[in-house]
């Protein structure tokens, strides 16, 4: 199937300018672009759909830009959002444009000339006022502007006019790079066809004859209507100083039964037969998480490696079992960074009643008692039942950790 036809059986495509002029040009290698804003040091999960389908374009043949906001940055999106964004400073935007250019390269690969990046402070920091006016805000209506939803959406609360020209400066991105590098389509999310379509508006009033498309996918939320890319502890990020591998690793095993599949065909490069496979699994053995085990390990490797594959399985397979003892401290650090965490004070020997209290494991030495007498009270995956017990240096793992159970799931990791 065409690539056209691969992403709408993936489900996704959510609007198109003229799907009928775009199959055909696709037919020949094509220059597009999508935009990202540096409104943090890292990407998240929700980021990754768009990446994927950059990825997806470029296997067939297409030629992606890799547009980073360090201009557009400094204003700030309304799309998508209630109120206004807080203003970082220039500094702080332009290390966010960095650190984005850095992940968005292991994927697209900037370096062997099958796909660009450029930063759009490059033409708007130089950008005047006056010229700004004349040669791109002359082209619109405000009747245009207020028509958009990204604008509708805010009025009644308010926006202020540095984000109602957000549009007008995307829409020049658009321009510029129809002009200086034959880019001929914007992608992005739904929440951007207004903007898109503003930048097709402004390129057919310039009187450019090449056609120039628009296409956006889907936001993706969670069958049982969350957001999606989000957990418990926050966003789901690119990062692995910030979401570690394993933690990665867990939020798509984690997918459910409704969304495993969908999530299959949006973030993977599965074939279509592949996933059809794992569907029948999901309907015939749901107990067994096929689905959920392969949307894991493609998801991981693609953004973290083989290597950290490995850790997230080593660290999951521990856990269910129980052998935190084989863990090494590296393994130790991701699989256990969300957990309640003592630093002890001492490198000396520790009665496991005193450690399990000043711990907070137990709220007083009677409870502790208790939990050790009745089997609740695990050192390192092994169950504790002396109330004399001591821990020694031979207890700590990488001589640095020792990891308290108490009862079936409650952690504490203390850290000499």
């Amino acid at each position: 199937m065409d690539i056209l036809d691969d992403l709408k059986y993936r489900g996704l495509i959510n609007q198109v300018s003229d799907e009928e002029a775009l199959r055909e040009a696709l037919k020949k290698p094509m220059t597009f672009y999508c935009g990202f804003d540096p409104t943090a040091n890292s990407l998240h999960a929700g980021n990754l759909l768009v990446i994927v389908i950059m990825m997806r374009l470029q296997k067939a043949g297409h030629h992606p830009i890799a547009v980073v906001g360090g201009g557009t940055g400094m204003i700030g999106d309304p799309s998508g959002r209630s109120t206004e964004r807080q203003l970082n400073t220039k500094e702080i935007v332009a290390s966010y444009a960095e650190s984005l250019k850095n992940q968005l390269d292991r994927f697209l690969h900037f370096d062997n000339g099958k796909a660009t990046f450029v930063n759009n402070a490059e033409w708007l920091d130089s950008l005047s006022t006056i010229e700004f006016l004349r040669d791109v805000g002359k082209h619109f209506t405000l009747n245009y502007m207020l028509s958009k939803d990204s604008v509708q959406t805010r009025l009644e609360a308010g926006i202020s006019f540095t984000e109602f020209s957000y549009m007008l400066l995307q829409s020049f991105d658009y321009l510029n790079l129809y002009e200086k590098k034959g880019c001929r389509m914007q992608v992005g999310g739904s929440d951007q066809w207004g903007n898109i379509t503003a930048g097709l508006e402004l390129i057919r009033k310039r009187g450019h004859e090449d056609q120039a498309f628009a296409m956006t996918f889907p936001l993706i939320t969670k069958s049982d209507g969350t957001k999606f890319g989000k957990s418990m502890g926050g966003a789901i990020w690119l990062d692995p100083e910030r979401t570690t591998p394993y933690v990665w690793y867990q939020f798509w095993f984690n997918a459910s039964d409704d969304d495993v599949v969908n999530f299959l065909k949006y973030f993977t490069f599965l074939s279509k037969d592949e996933i059809e496979a794992l569907a029948k699994d999901v309907a015939a053995h749901p107990e067994e998480r096929k689905a959920q085990k392969a949307l894991a390990r493609e998801m991981t490797i693609l953004v973290h490696g083989e290597e950290a594959l490995k850790q997230a399985e080593h660290i999951s397979q521990a856990l269910f079992s129980g052998n935190v003892a084989e863990l090494s401290g590296a393994e130790i650090r991701q699989g256990f960074k969300d957990v309640p965490t003592f630093k002890a004070q001492t490198k000396d020997s520790v009665k496991l009643l005193d450690l399990l209290v000043d711990a907070g494991v137990d709220s007083s030495k009677r409870q502790a008692r208790e939990d050790i007498a009745n089997g609740a009270i695990y050192i390192n995956g092994e169950r504790r039942t002396d109330l004399n017990d001591v821990l020694t240096e031979k207890d700590r793992i990488d001589d640095a950790y020792i990891i308290v159970r108490r009862g079936k799931k409650k952690y504490t990791l203390i850290q000499f």
